[in-house]
């Protein structure tokens, strides 16, 4: 069980959404919550604040009456629960509940207790409200995506349970659930803020790091396939290099390759002085793609790292408005909805992503290529030449999905547009630059799941399944589960499918 307290740490909250840890809310919390909260009613008479007894956006200069002012809630989230295009994953629709349950409990809301309690229970009850992909601008918040949760909040919309797309009110029956109270302003609270980009930035981060691992473990394989020297990988060559990453992408390369039988010293073959030869046969250097791995892959970790760091301090941070300020006494006005911090991060992510799908593509063609490797045929074609066509056909495959990830990784950053009347006059993208980054980590997996499966094809062509490194040979064994060797024409899609669903899991 996981407790909400005082801070979330990005283990914890990948606790809760990828191993199904049940949340509680601690003391502390609840009553941090509920003294914003009592602060807030008492604070907020005969005072103008926004979003409590005013208009919203460009309407904030009209006073709404005492007597509308809970109405005024409603409003807000049904007018506003106007998504488009496909629904979130249910892992980013449970993990955006937890993000704003964690930022509701830090007590600068003003929101009623029964929230965070009933956030809490849709989060152990595996209720996930339905909310779409299109709407968010990211300027003040999640607009239109968090619109679409607060509505399941107070007992309305559509919800996924049990496997089937519900209406809320159904379920509430069913668990015996209540809506929340609305008495201030937890309609604005619960849909103002950056909880929905920063957890699809989580996940997307998640996913990153299982691609570098990935991308690791096939560019290791296929120095194995082509026998590369290892001084590339030395310690002592990528410690000259003062980056974290790269020194991290060595170390891990040297790690996975320890008890290969493949990879060369190049003083046993380079530095004998047995080299007498004009022209030598053998290459005295790799290709980039196999030489050039830890400079490659050094920034992508050093941006996943960075990222992270930004998603942590994001979901343990009020980002409505108003703020509350109990210990002041005061509440105050601003833009901390603002997403930048979210768009910026995907945009580099999404951008460090591609760059690592373009190695796998490039390290693809250097196998299917058999004037650049010269040890394989062509397309690794373990059948017919000229009647066979081995992994001709899905290296179309490969390299359309890696060119649209290149177009794709154009930045969201800074494009914006005025909507709003003009109130949202420069606005983030935040939501779309964390969609469009996941969709440029989905198309990373399908290049790799194609590369790797011609890697283990590469593997048997050259009979050397008993000499690579363990790392391989149980990667090489785990593939080989889902897609025996083969020498005549298969139907790839199936397999693809397959591999890319063993990669990601």
């Amino acid at each position: 069980m996981s407790t909400i307290n005082e801070f979330l740490s990005l283990e914890d909250f990948k606790a809760i959404v990828f191993d199904n840890k049940e949340v509680t809310i601690s003391k502390v919390v609840e009553e941090r919550v509920i003294e914003s909260f009592d602060f807030l009613k008492l604070f907020s008479a005969n005072k103008v604040i926004y979003g409590v007894n005013t208009g919203f956006g460009p309407m904030a200069q009209y006073r709404i009456k005492d007597e509308d002012r809970l109405q005024l809630q409603y409003n807000l989230i049904r007018s506003h629960s106007s998504g488009t295009g496909k629904p979130l994953s249910a892992i980013n629709v449970k993990s955006s509940i937890l993000a704003r349950l964690n930022t509701l409990s830090l007590g600068n809301s003003g929101v009623h207790p029964s929230v965070i309690h009933l956030m809490k229970e849709f989060i152990n009850r595996d209720i996930t409200p339905l909310i779409f992909e299109h709407g968010g601008v990211g300027a003040s918040g999640d607009l239109v995506q968090l619109a679409h949760l607060a509505l399941t909040l107070i007992g309305e919309g559509e919800v996924f349970y049990k496997g089937e797309r519900r209406a809320t009110k159904e379920v509430f029956e069913i668990e015996n659930l209540k809506p929340i109270q609305v008495e201030i302003r937890e309609g604005l609270s619960l849909m103002n803020g950056t909880s929905v980009m920063t957890v699809i930035g989580i996940v997307n981060v998640h996913n990153a790091e299982k691609l570098i691992d990935w991308s690791i473990k096939c560019s290791c394989a296929i120095n194995e396939i082509v026998q590369a020297y290892d001084d590339h990988l030395s310690a002592e060559l990528n410690n000259t290099k003062r980056h974290f990453g790269q020194q991290e992408i060595a170390k891990k390369m040297r790690a996975n390759l320890l008890d290969s039988k493949l990879v060369r010293k190049r003083e046993d073959h380079l530095y004998s002085g047995e080299n007498t030869e004009d022209v030598f046969k053998e290459k005295v250097q790799e290709y980039y793609s196999l030489r050039c791995v830890p400079q490659i892959l050094g920034p992508v970790l050093d941006t996943v790292n960075t990222v992270s760091e930004v998603l942590e301090n994001e979901i343990n941070s009020a980002n409505d408005n108003p703020i509350v300020d109990v210990k002041n006494k005061h509440v105050y006005h601003g833009g901390n909805f603002h997403g930048d911090y979210i768009s910026l991060e995907m945009d580099k992510l999404k951008i460090v992503v591609t760059k690592l799908t373009m190695l796998a593509e490039r390290q693809l063609n250097y196998l299917l290529n058999s004037k650049l490797n010269e040890i394989l045929p062509p397309f690794v074609n373990l059948g017919t030449l000229g009647f066979n066509f081995g992994m001709q056909g899905v290296q179309f495959t490969a390299t359309s999905t890696t060119a649209e990830s290149q177009m794709l990784s154009n930045p969201m950053y800074v494009h914006s547009i005025p909507n709003n009347n003009d109130n949202q006059d420069i606005v983030s993208m935040g939501t779309n630059a964390a969609v469009i980054t996941a969709k440029v980590i989905e198309n990373s997996f399908e290049v790799l799941a194609i590369e790797l499966i011609t890697i283990v094809q590469a593997i048997d062509a050259l009979e050397y399944s008993g000499k690579v490194s363990t790392v391989t040979k149980n990667m090489y064994n785990d593939v080989r589960k889902i897609i025996p060797t083969f020498k005549e024409d298969q139907v790839m899609y199936p397999f693809v499918q397959q591999v890319k669903e063993y990669l990601m899991k």
